[in-house]
């Protein structure tokens, strides 16, 4: 039997070494694309945030999470990045001191679709309705 277990991170987002790494990444990255340093017709005109980047445990893959501003043309700009991935990892590796430079790979940020659904669902008549009860009632009715 192997005497080495795979330890599991309790922390939601890692170690705190990947979220240390993830971090420095994610500044990088944002700065790269908020001086145009990708030269790129689908990028041009538009402005993209990078609200988080995950670090793999091994440090060697790094998946940015990017929305342009507005939410539109994501498959667009997702595409772009793509293509200028061996660009943006050289870019990476100059500013932040890791002994790999981490693979990269682009994925579209959904927490703002998924928090404007929440807000939506949470106006709903329904939900009103049970907001707008007196939480004492309740507790008068079962003594």
């Amino acid at each position: 039997m192997p005497r080495h277990h795979q330890k599991k991170s309790s922390a939601p987002g890692g170690s705190q070494r990947q979220l240390r790494v993830g971090e420095q990444v994610r500044h990088a990255m944002a700065e790269i694309l908020a001086q145009g340093n990708v030269h790129d017709a689908d990028l041009e005109g538009h402005i993209i945030t990078v609200p988080e980047v995950r670090m793999s445990p091994d440090l060697k893959l790094a998946t940015v999470y990017v929305m342009p501003l507005g939410g539109r043309d994501t498959e667009i700009v997702i595409a772009a990045l793509e293509r200028n991935k061996k660009f943006l990892r050289g870019e990476v590796a100059r500013r932040v001191n890791l002994k790999f430079a981490p693979d990269i790979r682009f994925r579209v940020d959904e927490r703002f679709d998924e928090a404007e659904r929440i807000e939506k669902l949470l106006r709903t008549p329904a939900v009103q309705k049970d907001l707008e009860q007196d939480p004492h009632s309740d507790r008068e009715e079962e003594q």
